[in-house]
């Protein structure tokens, strides 16, 4: 791997892997994603889960899932919504 510098001072950095320039944000991102993977699939087993009205037991794996869904979900609905500001 290697720093490409040459085609824009100002563009995003990127990095050349098996001669492909890759944004260094897709490598940190695809890094993230493969930790919480690796995560989820560690933690296995039930859980006891209090809602308002009930309790549910559900494997860990499920809720660690669900809640990255939702943190993404949510990460996306601000972005965009700075984005258009």
């Amino acid at each position: 791997m290697s720093r490409n510098t040459a085609h824009d001072a100002y563009g995003p950095a990127t990095v050349t892997v098996k001669g492909r320039n890759v944004r260094v944000r897709t490598l940190g991102f695809l890094l993230l994603a493969g930790l919480a993977i690796w995560f989820i699939a560690a933690n296995t087993k039930s859980v006891t889960i209090r809602l308002w009205v009930s309790d549910v037991t559900l494997p860990l794996w499920s809720v660690l899932t669900v809640t990255l869904l939702v943190g993404l979900a949510l990460g996306l609905l601000v972005a965009h919504r700075r984005a258009r500001r």
